[in-house]
């Protein structure tokens, strides 16, 4: 018996690669300056002092003459193990893309991860509207947190819409080609998202990699999260994923009828049938 989507393991084991990429995302500075060594002592005296105000287990010495202490390590070493545990253990749902290969697990699991981080942002706002109108104590790191969360969701969602050919597509033209001249299209599509993806990562590799990542930029507010030093770095991330992606997409969809890909993938029987159903249609 095959075994069902939604399982307890593909909630948890998101959950955890989320817990141990938000602990290394947190301790950037150490990791950073344990290594990536810094050739200014005012740099590395600045990024010291702000691992010691930001670090969450500040009674553990590091390892090897670092700033990194063992839970740094465990959670920095846990991320690929349970990358690839929660990719062998993705099971599609039945509403999703059906033809899956062993690639599609990683757009697959973060999809999964991106859930929880929309489930964990819902719960930081729902927290900070108990505190603030019910015992009138607003915290000074819900919204904030909120908005860094949403980023990485908005960023890490697209590779997910790729490999699920959910992305908006217009077939007006499209559908009226020969499959040659599909093909065409299909590969200039690919190649002209391939030079953007390029230009820019060429163009904003210093600025965002040197400047934000490398001297761990923040926000600059009480609660004063790294939002520059990470979600820029994930913007050029996030596109050469969903580039790929795209090539994979059109690897495996070269011999595909183009009829049944239209209905598969933007009929959803499932969905038309509780659409009708809600507005009381037959």
């Amino acid at each position: 018996m095959a075994d069902k989507s939604g399982g307890l393991k593909e909630w948890l084991i998101p959950f955890a690669f989320v817990f141990c990429a938000g602990w290394v995302i947190w301790h950037g500075p150490a990791y950073i300056l344990d290594f990536i060594p810094h050739e200014s002592e005012s740099m590395v005296a600045q990024m010291t002092e702000l691992h010691e105000r930001k670090d969450v287990s500040p009674g553990l010495s590091g390892l090897f003459g670092g700033l990194t202490d063992p839970i740094d390590w465990l959670a920095l070493l846990m991320l690929p193990v349970i990358f690839v545990l929660g990719m062998r253990n993705i099971v599609p749902a039945a509403m999703e893309f059906e033809h899956v290969r062993a690639v599609d697990k990683v757009a697959l699991f973060i999809g999964r991860v991106t859930m929880i981080l929309i489930i964990s942002m819902t719960l930081i706002m729902l927290y900070e509207v108990a505190l603030r109108y019910l015992v009138e104590a607003p915290t000074l790191w819900a919204n904030e947190l909120t908005l860094w969360i949403a980023g990485f969701v908005f960023m890490l969602s697209g590779l997910y819409a790729m490999q699920q050919r959910s992305h908006i597509r217009i077939f007006i033209l499209y559908d009226i080609m020969p499959r040659w001249a599909q093909h065409i299209c299909d590969v200039v599509w690919v190649a002209l998202l391939w030079v953007f993806a390029f230009f820019l990562v060429f163009g904003s590799y210093k600025q965002v990699f040197v400047v934000k990542f490398y001297r761990w930029e923040m926000f600059g507010t009480a609660f004063d999260p790294p939002i520059p030093a990470t979600i820029q770095p994930m913007i050029l991330i996030a596109i050469c994923l969903i580039s790929l992606q795209a090539l994979l997409n059109l690897i495996a969809d070269w011999n595909r009828d183009p009829s049944e890909a239209i209905e598969a993938d933007v009929i959803d029987a499932e969905e038309l049938a509780a659409i009708k159903k809600s507005v009381g249609a037959n």
